[in-house]
């Protein structure tokens, strides 16, 4: 069995404990409800990649749309704070 490995080398040389900074994880925090909704959005489209359409599915999609919508307007609309400048 052959070992696959890459030919070239990386562009940036990375350190191997890379972490995520706070201001990283706090963008990472605000973003939860929108993924959240969306992921919630796709189980509903999930179910139904083998069944036809039903009373219940339909308003299940909706409800999942609007709740899409929902956080990404309330993402929009929030404000931020401005991370100090790196010098």
């Amino acid at each position: 069995m052959k070992s696959i490995v890459a030919r070239h080398t990386g562009v940036t040389a990375l350190p191997a404990d890379v972490e995520p900074s706070d201001t990283e994880l706090d963008a990472i925090e605000a973003e939860m409800p929108v993924v959240l909704a969306e992921v919630e959005l796709l189980d509903a489209l999930i179910v139904l990649l083998d069944r036809p359409v039903s009373e219940f599915d339909g308003r299940r999609i909706r409800r999942a749309h609007r709740k899409v919508l929902a956080a990404r307007r309330d993402a929009a609309n929030k404000t931020y704070p401005v991370p100090p400048a790196v010098a």
